[in-house]
């Protein structure tokens, strides 16, 4: 029984609330919330469930998932602190008008069914992600956390009842 957790970054493991004043931290990994790491490490130890990366920030780790840029790097040293790792990436779909317009929403459903459709195993799984997603089918299993907050413990109790439910 494989249990998934798909995690977008921004907005989740960090708010907007950082996005206004400090926006060339948040671009340098510098603002991810350990209190945000913790809240996350309480859902996967919880439901015993995987990390697969679905943010614009996989494209900052190789196909190995090591980290290519220093981010990423801060990324993968605050998730070991608590014992975490990343177990994938869904693939990429974005096209260069997707990227130049930032309008990323609009493929990461389709990214997430993707990698189900390769991943038969997987039994349950809950997207935490601040964008709306527009499909009815992910959106059922997405927990929305408000971006100028990011992850909460209420979050992160829904993503338990998805996941265990």
């Amino acid at each position: 029984m494989v249990k998934v957790i798909f995690l977008d970054i921004d907005g989740v493991l960090n708010s907007n609330f950082w996005n206004d004043s400090h926006q060339r931290e948040i671009s340098d990994g510098t603002l991810i919330d350990e209190e945000k790491i913790k809240l996350l490490a309480c859902l996967v130890k919880k439901t015993n469930s995987k990390i697969i990366l679905h943010s614009g920030w996989r494209t900052w780790f190789d196909s190995e998932l090591k980290p290519l840029r220093i981010e990423a790097k801060k990324l993968i040293q605050l998730l070991e602190k608590e014992d975490l790792r990343i177990d994938g990436l869904t693939p990429d779909l974005t096209t260069e008008e997707i990227r130049k317009t930032k309008k990323f929403s609009l493929v990461k459903a389709d990214e997430i069914l993707l990698w189900l459709k390769s991943h038969n195993d997987v039994t349950k799984w809950v997207v935490l992600d601040d964008l709306d997603l527009h499909n009815i089918q992910v959106e059922q299993h997405q927990v929305k956390p408000d971006q100028t907050v990011g992850l909460t413990a209420q979050d992160v109790e829904k993503a338990v009842k998805i996941l265990l439910g």
